[in-house]
């Protein structure tokens, strides 16, 4: 066959083989979206501004000229981005430099040695000869020396050298701080999910001990559920637009009138009746709905295996709801999810301790709140953003 005539390589088809023997980075990759692009000349990982997801992104050209040991290298760099929270952590004021960039490679590759492609930053390695290998990116930084031909933020260095991150960072320090708290709470989700696909697997694979306890240090730091619950209602706003004189159409000034535009929402707040969602939790949740009530409106439906019609209401901004159980049979996520189909909602936040088999598919966009003590051990898997009220 030519090299016309090759098919262009699709990562989505080898991870699966390239990954056999690393449950953790396996078990992450499943959970993170995969894209081809020539608008990065290698590869990156980023959020999706729309989605919040974690992204992908891979050269297709690039990777067809690895060889197998080195994707899987390049796979893991990308994947310790994000485990080491390189991408939702906080950035430099003043965002991030090319010192930044080749630090946090720095930080990775040392677990990577003689598994990258060349012209990688590798501690101990030209020019990074000063770099002791198994350090943190905050001790690259703190402890860096400036390169031959450099101006000591990493310079054009000599011809061959690395000298900037192989891979591609860019937009990693503007990712907006709500959106960065929804991405950082996936994230947490994921790496929980691959972590404890790894402990039953009984390997880690080449994950060190020490990556493997900063891993699980991380897991027990929670994000800030209110700044992602706001940004989970105002990503659901759909734009109202009418015309009004009291605004100058700057087009046609005073010729037609101008345009205002409201934004809103309406919500569906299923509340499980199955018990678990107490007195203290309802006030904590209630408590940051009264603030996003200039945002959207919430319908709060009760529900067991069933939805209580009769208790449907809407909530107003300071109202107060007792945990007051009006169904006292099991649990059921089809039927809210099936009620809210029916209706023209624009989003689903569902309170509950997501201790029943999972629902059928939400066609707006659909949020969990619930508790530590049930975070960690739902009873179904889901890709959905869920937040841990503490």
């Amino acid at each position: 066959m030519s090299e016309e005539e090759k098919p262009e390589f699709d990562l989505n088809k080898h991870t699966a083989r390239l990954l056999m023997n690393e449950p953790f980075f396996a078990g992450l990759s499943r959970r993170i979206d995969k894209r081809k692009t020539t608008d990065v000349p290698t590869a990156g990982v980023m959020v999706d501004p729309k989605s919040a997801q974690f992204v992908l992104l891979y050269n297709p050209e690039y990777f067809a000229g690895l060889s197998d040991k080195e994707k899987l290298g390049v796979l893991k760099h990308e994947f310790y981005h994000l485990t080491f929270e390189h991408v939702t952590g906080r950035k430099p004021e003043g965002g991030l430099t090319k010192k930044d960039n080749m630090c946090m490679d720095l930080a990775i590759n040392s677990h990577l040695i003689g598994e990258l492609p060349d012209k990688c930053c590798i501690p101990g390695q030209k020019p990074f000869e000063w770099a002791e290998p198994g350090k943190s990116y905050e001790w690259y930084k703190a402890n860096w020396q400036p390169m031959d031909n450099s101006e000591g933020e990493g310079g054009e260095g000599g011809e061959g050298n690395p000298t900037d991150s192989f891979d591609d960072h860019s937009g990693w320090d503007q990712v907006d701080n709500t959106e960065n708290e929804i991405a950082k709470e996936r994230l947490k989700e994921a790496i929980k999910k691959a972590a404890e696909e790894a402990n039953q697997a009984g390997s880690w694979g080449s994950v060190p001990a020490q990556c493997r306890k900063e891993i699980m240090d991380r897991l027990k730091v929670r994000v800030n559920w209110e700044k992602a619950l706001r940004y989970f209602v105002k990503t659901s706003q759909k734009a109202e637009k009418r015309s009004t004189v009291r605004r100058i159409n700057k087009r046609f000034p005073y010729i037609h009138p101008g345009k205002k535009i409201k934004r809103t929402a309406k919500f569906a707040v299923s509340i499980d009746q199955s018990g678990s969602v107490d007195d203290e939790m309802l006030a904590k949740f209630f408590s940051a709905l009264d603030k996003l009530a200039k945002l959207a409106s919430f319908t709060v439906v009760p529900f067991d295996t069933e939805v209580c019609e009769d208790h449907v209401f809407e909530w107003k901004k300071g109202k107060r709801y007792k945990a007051e159980r009006v169904r006292y049979g099991g649990t059921c996520f089809d039927a809210p999810t099936k009620w809210v189909n029916e209706r023209n909602f624009d989003g689903h936040i569902v309170l509950t301790d997501m201790m029943a088999p999972k629902p059928v598919t939400s066609k707006c966009k659909r949020l969990w709140v619930t508790t530590a003590q049930y975070a960690d051990r739902p009873y179904f898997e889901t890709k959905e953003l869920v937040l841990v009220v503490d």
